[in-house]
């Protein structure tokens, strides 16, 4: 089948790889211009398009698809169908509407559940105990479209959102892989979703990236892995230096948690084991970030750092 792909992050590569494989010809792949990138500030090829680069593909880098020039390249190449997997451009009515089956999306939640930007990280940060991929045919709302195909899977508990983003990945990759074959066969069938069981996943805000200590234990451990690794919840707390330099606080992101015993006032080091006590219960940072540092283990962190119990992280 003539596919169209189009995708920009790691979450897309997965599926470009194994629509390729599964034998489907992919005429063109769109994806995110080039962003500076790094400390020299270069221009960085997304994933996908390194990708697609890989295996010989056509790769265009449209900065939007309202221009009619650029609908009328995309309806030229004449596919059956278009995948779309975190392309990060709205698609008009014209491009919705130029292959001769439809635009078909992975997404990483059980729609109607989570629509929109961050469905991965806002589905760990509710507290959910599932997660899963939906196949969509795609309209002008969104995420609206009619469901074709889901998959489910269990969020462990101590499951952060990079853990469930490469799970879902891949699932997400298989399952579009057997929707094309099923549209391929006429067998594929999609149901409209219920919109009132809908649910919105907002776009991660910088200012709900802090850790709030008042928060119940488990919240707090939800909302830090729903966060690592990126951007990475986190607290401050005051780094001595020596008797010339003011004490400072210092911005500390936590990568990884765990429900522990203990109570206390909310935000105070309990033992020497970095537990944190929370509004109600306590927290154990296992794996944390100072900044312009590498991630580290909670032990190898308090080597470095004078934190004893009693001590109150802001």
């Amino acid at each position: 089948m003539r596919i169209i792909f189009m995708g920009t992050p790691d979450f897309a590569v997965p599926a470009l790889l194994s629509i390729a494989k599964a034998g489907h010809e992919i005429v063109a792949v769109y994806t995110q211009p080039p962003r500076p990138a790094g400390r020299g500030m270069a221009l960085r090829k997304s994933p996908v398009h390194q990708e697609a680069d890989e295996l010989g593909l056509d790769v265009r880098t449209p900065v939007s698809l309202k221009s009619p020039v650029d609908q009328k390249s995309f309806a030229a190449l004449e596919a059956e169908a278009a995948v779309v997997v975190a392309y990060g451009l709205i698609l008009p009515r014209a491009v919705l509407n130029g292959t001769r089956r439809g635009v078909f999306n992975i997404h990483a939640s059980l729609l109607p559940r989570w629509r929109g930007a961050a469905p991965i990280n806002r589905a760990i940060m509710a507290g959910d105990a599932e997660a899963g991929v939906a196949i969509m045919r795609v309209t002008e709302g969104l995420d609206e479209g009619p469901v074709c195909l889901m998959e489910r899977v269990a969020i462990e508990p101590e499951m952060t959102a990079g853990e469930l983003h490469d799970a879902l990945s891949e699932l997400g990759a298989e399952l579009m892989v057997e929707a094309l074959t099923a549209l391929g066969q006429g067998s594929l069938h999609c149901v409209a979703q219920d919109s009132r069981a809908a649910t919105y996943a907002e776009k991660l805000r910088n200012e709900e990236t802090r850790i709030d200590w008042t928060r119940p234990a488990q919240e707090v451990h939800d909302h830090i892995r729903g966060l690592s690794p990126f951007p990475g919840a986190w607290f401050e707390m005051d780094i001595g230096g020596d008797e010339s330099k003011e004490i400072k606080p210092e911005r500390v992101k936590v990568q990884g948690s765990a429900r522990a015993d203990g109570r206390g006032a909310p935000g105070t080091v309990l033992d020497e084991h970095l537990t944190v006590a929370c509004g109600k219960g306590a927290v154990r940072l296992t794996r944390v970030q100072r900044a312009g540092k590498k991630p580290m283990l909670a032990d190898a962190f308090l080597r470095g750092v004078h934190l004893p119990p009693g001590s109150r992280l802001a």
